[in-house]
């Protein structure tokens, strides 16, 4: 599935709704920070932010590696999230040091986590 550019969390305000609004899952390596908004459509998109800073992660080459993975991540499991779910991807160092499938391996169950925990609200 494309990761659409309506699926891009921009506005400062959709960011820190998530952090300060949002539930939170720490998967070692990143922690995600998700909240279901109030009124969402549906049929909308879930959508994420990517947050890799340089007291985390590193010089930029390291910290634009950090956001490539972690976006292929949320665009190839999208499908396991609830619609209209807003994510906050936080970058640690150990990021960069693990293997993909470990990242994919501990993204996917959070999405599992996600989605039980979403479910119940309904």
């Amino acid at each position: 599935m494309r990761f659409r550019s309506e699926q891009h969390l921009r506005r400062q305000d959709d960011i820190r709704a998530a952090r300060e609004q949002g539930n939170r899952i720490d998967c070692g390596a990143f922690t995600i920070w998700w909240r279901l908004p109030a009124g969402t459509q549906p049929e909308s998109l879930p959508r994420v932010g990517v947050v890799a800073s340089i007291a985390a992660v590193g010089p930029s080459v390291q910290r634009s590696r950090v956001k490539r993975r972690l976006r292929e991540l949320f665009r190839l499991q999208q499908s396991r999230l609830p619609r209209g779910c807003d994510l906050l991807l936080v970058a640690r160092a150990a990021v960069n040091r693990w293997q993909f499938p470990e990242l994919e391996k501990k993204f996917i169950e959070a999405c599992g986590k996600i989605a039980t925990a979403a479910a119940a609200r309904k």
